[in-house]
């Protein structure tokens, strides 16, 4: 095999990759697109000029993800009028049996030199929806610590799980305030955690290498384009986020999240359980990233002083399920606290042991 047949049989598996993950969650549009994708690719076609030199890209950089996204930006922004027609993001309402390939294919054509530009960017999905599965080792927190929390989130893009507290989870529980602007429908199994009515949180913040500022119209436009156009609730629910942020402040710096999260960690408050927490994050650092945050947190854990909480939201394995985690200081206990799909809102409850 060629280095350039090499190149595109890696290209088109990443897209059939992305396809199969649509598929089992839901989103039968973007399935069929990826799938399309990788036809192209092994065609030579326009998706094939478009992916050029991204071959050797990380598995965990969802290029998949990062091309529907740079597309999607293009129909929101009024350039792709033809795709627009099938998204249901803009309103419309395809038939079944409408194909959206030609069209997209066209996009990759036309556009091809500003959707090789939008590729560079992160995906900043800033998925509202997982701090459903998180909920429940927040309250494990200010349960056996009897304190305000303080929120350090890596990865946390625009921040709107920074605000986790102001949203109301209903489906097997029901829990934050009823008039809340973020009502977010979940499936919860399984043994509950004790969710107290009230978990207060006294400091908010986060740290992301490219973060966004979901106040602004090109910051929400931007959060938008990366969901997927079929899944209207989602759409919903982040447009209710943001109405959120908007009144409560959370501060995303600019960071490298090693050495931001040592320096936070270092002034920690002396009369609040410190949370470092992080969703569907891991995948997009390497090694001695991973090495950084795990030494820092277990430096200061074995120090004295306040609580400190390590709860997340990350595969189990590369093939496994999703699974929120929960390691806590003083003792270092860890607890494997639920399994939860990648968006959050399926929640299985798992009752808190250790494992």
């Amino acid at each position: 095999m060629t280095p350039q047949a090499a190149g595109a049989a890696t290209l088109a598996a990443r897209m059939r990759e992305q396809a199969g993950w649509c598929a089992r969650l839901g989103s039968p549009l973007y399935a069929r697109l990826c799938e399309a994708i990788a036809r192209d690719v092994e065609a030579g076609g326009p998706a094939a000029a478009v992916l050029a030199g991204h071959e050797a890209d990380a598995p965990g950089s969802a290029l998949a993800l990062r091309l529907m996204g740079g597309v999607h930006r293009l129909v929101l922004d009024g350039r792709a009028p033809e795709l627009a027609a099938h998204y249901p993001s803009t309103g419309a309402r395809p038939p079944a049996s409408a194909d959206p390939w030609p069209a997209f294919r066209a996009v990759l054509d036309a556009e091809r030199d500003a959707v090789r530009a939008l590729l560079e960017r992160p995906v900043q999905t800033n998925e509202v929806g997982r701090s459903a599965a998180l909920l429940g080792g927040f309250a494990v927190v200010a349960r056996e610590t009897g304190l305000p929390l303080a929120l350090l989130e890596l990865g946390a893009s625009a921040g709107l799980n920074l605000r986790w507290d102001r949203y109301r989870y209903t489906g097997g529980v029901a829990w934050g305030d009823p008039a809340s602007a973020v009502q977010i429908p979940c499936e919860f199994t399984g043994a509950p955690p004790a969710l107290p009515d009230r978990i207060p949180v006294v400091a908010r913040a986060g740290c992301d290498r490219r973060p966004i500022d979901p106040t602004t119209a090109d910051g929400a436009r931007t959060l938008e384009a990366y969901l997927w156009p079929d899944q209207l609730e989602r759409l919903a629910l982040l447009r209710a986020a943001i109405t959120v942020a908007r009144r409560v402040p959370a501060c995303v710096d600019e960071a490298d999240a090693p050495a931001w999260l040592a320096a936070r960690l270092a002034e920690r408050p002396a009369d609040a359980a410190t949370v470092v927490v992080h969703s569907i994050f891991w995948q997009y650092l390497d090694e001695a990233a991973r090495d950084a945050i795990r030494d820092a947190i277990a430096a200061v854990g074995r120090g004295t002083g306040a609580p400190l909480a390590w709860l997340r939201l990350e595969p189990a394995a590369a093939d496994g399920p999703f699974e929120v985690r929960l390691t806590t200081w003083p003792g270092g206990r860890d607890r494997r606290l639920a399994e939860a799909s990648p968006h959050g809102r399926r929640v299985h409850w798992l009752g808190g042991g250790d494992d």
